[in-house]
């Protein structure tokens, strides 16, 4: 079973075409900007979004771990380290505002919700497995690219930051028409303050994916105050330059659409970086894509 926490259908954000993007639980990476928290845990959690929440009590009545209490004001509080997933909230909650962050799916049920969209993979589209990080669940991964082949698809891509061992992309190698690459730094110092962990098994995995001969389409976010200056994307090109199988390098502004799910999922707020100056955006990308 695999740890899916969102499916999108008709995304056309996350590699060529019409595709289904599948996103996985479980990231080995800690961005200080992800907008994806609920791919950051392996662990299935509860999910709270206040805007739906209607205040009705029931939550409060049936939980028996005093996880919900209504303010004298009628504010609903939520004490997410009390909760032990027993669904009763969930299932009484008339609003949708009480959620699971993901849910498990076998190779077989995923594949074939994958696959309910071929007429719209036409022209390059398909299916993209996405996270979190999608090849922490390598065996799951494999199996369901594996029978998403089988059913049809026609172009399966993994969406993939690159920190885990090279064993896990030669698991899923020869089911996988093309990679979306992210680097988010160059300069091991800057990656590790900005992420939490080393890039150096990141660009090594890099390099050698590009010597199979898979289509590679590079994202880099565009942090500022963290990578946002010349001299950091000039050294992210250089290495790139080398690369032969490289079809994209597209620049990624940095973004707030991902904060409020911090407080759903009873995470602190992330930093606010601000928005991406156009001039700023303008230079770097004379400098990854010059021609």
């Amino acid at each position: 079973m695999g740890h899916v926490f969102h499916i999108q259908r008709f995304s056309l954000h996350d590699g060529p075409g019409i595709r289904t993007t599948v996103f996985f639980m479980g990231c080995s990476l800690r961005c200080r900007w992800c907008h994806n928290p609920e791919g950051l845990r392996w662990e299935i959690a509860l999910q709270y979004d206040s805007k739906k929440c209607v205040s009705c009590g029931l939550c409060a009545a049936l939980c028996p771990n005093g996880v919900h209490r209504f303010s004298e004001g009628g504010v609903h509080l939520v004490d997410f380290t009390r909760c032990s997933l027993c669904g009763q909230c969930i299932r009484a909650c008339p609003s949708g505002a009480l959620l699971y962050s993901g849910r498990d799916y076998s190779p077989e049920e995923l594949a074939a919700l994958c696959s309910r969209d071929l007429p719209y993979y036409r022209n390059g589209g398909g299916v993209t497995f996405s996270g979190g990080e999608a090849l922490l669940q390598a065996s799951f991964l494999r199996e369901t690219a594996q029978l998403c082949k089988q059913r049809g698809v026609p172009a399966i891509i993994v969406d993939t930051a690159g920190n885990v061992p090279w064993s896990a992309f030669e698991q899923v190698l020869p089911w996988v028409d093309a990679f979306l690459y992210d680097v988010k730094a160059y300069h091991e110092d800057l990656h590790r303050s900005a992420t939490g962990a080393s890039n150096l098994e990141i660009l090594e995995n890099l390099k050698r994916l590009d010597q199979t001969g898979k289509d590679l389409y590079i994202r880099i976010p565009v942090i500022p105050t963290v990578n946002d200056r010349t001299e950091e994307i000039r050294a992210i090109a250089g290495f790139l330059q080398p690369l032969t199988h490289v079809r994209q390098i597209r620049l990624i502004p940095y973004h707030t659409l991902g904060r409020s799910k911090y407080a759903a999922l009873g995470l602190p707020e992330p930093p606010n970086f601000g928005a991406v100056d156009e001039s700023t955006l303008a230079l770097l990308e004379a400098i990854v894509n010059p021609g």
